[in-house]
């Protein structure tokens, strides 16, 4: 009879072990990829750098919240603003200084016209004039043509090149002058008809100050 050459089997399960710890670490490199991801999102919804492409869709000086102004205000008149495409409304809390979409922009764009500029210096007169150092805020109103994402961003565009020009001509401290966009969400007239949507495309300079400082 031929001998048997009988040897001990190798353990080969040296390779699982190695799969089972590449499996753990992939699990683990893929969940702190997620928490990372959820903290930027979180951190930077409210950020607002003036400049660069992601613009600030949210006031953060001490100026009025959006849901608390009356864009549809008893409208008022001061003796500097002669301008009719100007609007003023307001009360004794808040002046809102309105302008047509169609007066600072060209059709769906963010630069402001040189046909504008008659406009914003009349505002930045009255603005030195009757709330010198008062917190201002400029808000971007859109019509709903469109995706509400886009209208917001638009409206956002629209809001920070006004503020912009603010602080570049009118002497407006930045840290005095922030940005809100509506975009679509607050209509003052209805979407339903051109005339409507019109009014509904605008941007609007809100003064805070308590009171309208005295003027001779």
């Amino acid at each position: 009879m031929a001998d048997l050459d009988v040897q001990p089997k190798k353990n080969n399960s040296w390779w699982l072990w190695l799969l089972l710890l590449l499996i753990a670490l992939a699990l683990l490199f893929f969940f702190l990829r997620g928490c990372n991801n959820k903290m930027t999102s979180t951190t930077g919804s409210d950020s607002t750098a003036a400049n660069g492409a992601n613009h600030p869709v949210v006031a953060t000086t001490n100026s009025a919240k959006g849901n608390q102004i009356d864009f549809n205000s008893p409208k008022t008149a001061y003796e500097e603003i002669a301008d009719t495409s100007i609007s003023v409304r307001g009360n004794d809390n808040y002046t809102i200084y309105g302008l047509g979409d169609d007066i600072l922009f060209d059709k769906d764009k963010s630069t402001i016209k040189s046909s504008a500029q008659t406009q914003l210096k009349l505002i930045a007169t009255s603005l030195n004039k009757r709330f010198k150092g008062s917190n201002l805020t400029v808000y971007g109103h859109t019509d709903s043509i469109g995706t509400a994402e886009h209208n917001k961003q638009l409206g956002a565009d629209r809001a920070t090149a006004v503020r912009t020009w603010f602080i570049q001509n009118a002497k407006i401290a930045d840290n005095k002058i922030a940005v809100q966009s509506f975009g679509e969400t607050n209509p003052v007239s209805s979407n339903a008809t051109a005339e409507g949507r019109q009014e509904n495309r605008s941007v609007a300079i809100v003064a805070t100050a308590a009171k309208p400082a005295k003027t001779p």
